[in-house]
């Protein structure tokens, strides 16, 4: 009787996500990530489906917290460009997806507007469903398309974003959005009743054993991404004036783009990051870090990971709209202020780990935020 009674309170929940979350080395699939770790450890039992292009290996870091891990390949079929619906939308449907759904009857928490497509395909009206929004996509695509030197992408981009305009309003048919910033979250209000914000998962906790001094600056980002790679020739233009001390640039990709770049420049490095282990050390040995962006979207993972892992954080403000943790950065708008802030922090001890760490756990913490989800899906 006793084991009835617990088979009948178990939760179970399928999560449909844009792809396969691990290795978690990318910004949102390392909030997929943490967060189903994080729902396993509260003991929900999680169904995984993941839309993949390459990542078609089921990790034994994923098996040991899910049930079963279903894997779909995207569909790129060309002629989906012609489609209304947007084209990482409609890439991701498999018909094994709406069977899989219907034979474990359980909630669904869709992972961005991209795992939506069977929003369009099925009726899920016997179905609690909840979506994570992870981008504005329609301003994240405009922004891609803004950075992009490349005239076909610059189009491929703004015709994506002028897909999401229209498709962002199926966000009013989900029970409930979790939203990932306070950016994010004044969208939703017009968009929705049912809200709340949900800050990233992220699986870091402070890195108590940080010396005063660490020994370089450190710029790190995937050089796929437009807005990256103009980031990072920032970074490199403002050692080439600093150039009494050294700079990493640390990508697993890009490494012609960075070379190019760099040229003669003997402060600035570039390294290829083997895996997150490999960051996690950059980072534990980085005096500061320098992290920017060209378009506002939001708290952007990475200076979550760089505020527990590493020393001094100096940003631009589009890196960052929750005002607890940009308390916790160095900010700089121009050049001249970047380079100024520089020379400040490189001979500046850190010492503000304890503050750290009282604003971290209050905010970014990944069992109270599960503990939150749970209280949506089951309790209301």
């Amino acid at each position: 009787m006793l084991f009835l009674f617990f088979a009948l309170n178990e939760k179970h929940l399928h999560i449909i996500s844009f792809d396969n979350p691990f290795p978690p080395n990318y910004g949102g699939v390392i909030d997929v990530f943490y967060k189903i770790k994080a729902l396993h450890q509260l003991g929900i039992k999680i169904y995984l489906h993941c839309f993949y292009l390459e990542r078609n290996q089921v990790s034994d870091e994923l098996k040991a917290i899910t049930e079963k891990v279903f894997l779909y390949p995207k569909n790129r079929n060309p002629l989906f460009l012609f489609s209304p619906i947007p084209m990482s939308v409609i890439s991701r449907f498999d018909k094994k997806l709406i069977e899989n759904i219907t034979t474990i009857d359980a909630p669904i928490l869709v992972e961005g507007l991209q795992s939506s497509m069977i929003m369009n395909r099925f009726d899920l009206k016997n179905h609690k469903v909840i979506l994570r929004l992870h981008n504005i996509e329609s301003n994240f695509y405009a922004g891609m398309s803004h950075n992009e030197t490349s005239f076909l992408k610059k189009t491929l981009y703004r015709l994506e974003a002028f897909k999401y305009k229209n498709y962002q309003e199926i966000i009013n048919q989900f029970q409930h959005v979790f939203g990932l910033s306070h950016y994010e979250c004044e969208f939703l209000a017009i968009q929705t009743k049912n809200w709340s914000y949900l800050p990233v998962f992220h699986g870091n906790e402070i890195n108590n054993q940080l010396s005063e001094f660490g020994d370089f600056a450190l710029y790190h980002g995937d050089l796929r991404l437009a807005d990256n790679k103009k980031a990072a020739a920032f970074c490199i233009s403002l050692f080439k004036e600093i150039k009494n001390y050294k700079l990493i640039i640390a990508s697993s990709n890009g490494k012609d783009f960075a070379m190019n770049f760099i040229g003669e420049s003997q402060n600035i490095e570039f390294v290829e990051l083997e895996n997150h282990k490999h960051l996690e050390s950059l980072l534990s040995k980085a005096h500061l870090n320098i992290l920017m962006s060209f378009q506002k979207s939001g708290t952007k993972l990475k200076i979550i990971n760089a505020l527990h892992r590493s020393r001094f954080c100096l940003i631009n403000e589009n890196m960052v709209d929750d005002k607890q943790i940009l308390k916790l950065c160095e900010v700089a708008t121009t050049k001249e202020e970047f380079i100024v802030a520089v020379n400040r922090l490189k001979s500046k001890p850190y010492l503000d780990n304890e503050i750290r760490q009282k604003t971290l756990k209050e905010v970014y913490n990944d069992a109270e935020n599960a503990t939150k989800i749970a209280k949506i899906i089951w309790d209301s």
